[in-house]
């Protein structure tokens, strides 16, 4: 069974920069496009940032430019690098892969909460 693990989220002051991380086991990983995926109060799931398996990358307009999303096919994780954070980016963030075909691969994701 295909296990996706978030960390790195939390309280985070507007303009900081965490960096998430997501562990996959289980996965095919280096051949799949993966992605970070943000699920804001009330709305519904979105990408906001995928990589290819040729590491070409892809960013919502709403984060290009403050966001670098990264892999490590060796150790099988993904990463999200937030900088200039954001109220807006409050969410719980999600990987999986792009697209999201699997709805049992959601992990629980780890929750980014952008304080003044």
């Amino acid at each position: 069974q295909v296990q996706l693990v978030e960390s790195g989220g939390g309280w985070v002051q507007a303009g900081g920069s965490p960096r998430l991380t997501c562990a996959a086991s289980r996965l095919i990983f280096s051949v799949n496009p993966m992605g970070w995926y943000r699920q804001a109060p009330g709305k519904q799931r979105e990408l906001v940032a995928s990589i290819n398996a040729d590491y070409s990358t892809n960013y919502q307009d709403s984060v290009r430019g403050r966001f670098t999303i990264t892999r490590d096919n060796a150790a099988k994780t993904l990463y999200l690098q937030m900088n200039s954070l954001k109220f807006e980016d409050t969410g719980v963030y999600y990987c999986n892969t792009v697209p999201a075909i699997r709805p049992d691969y959601w992990g629980r994701g780890t929750q980014v909460t952008v304080s003044s």
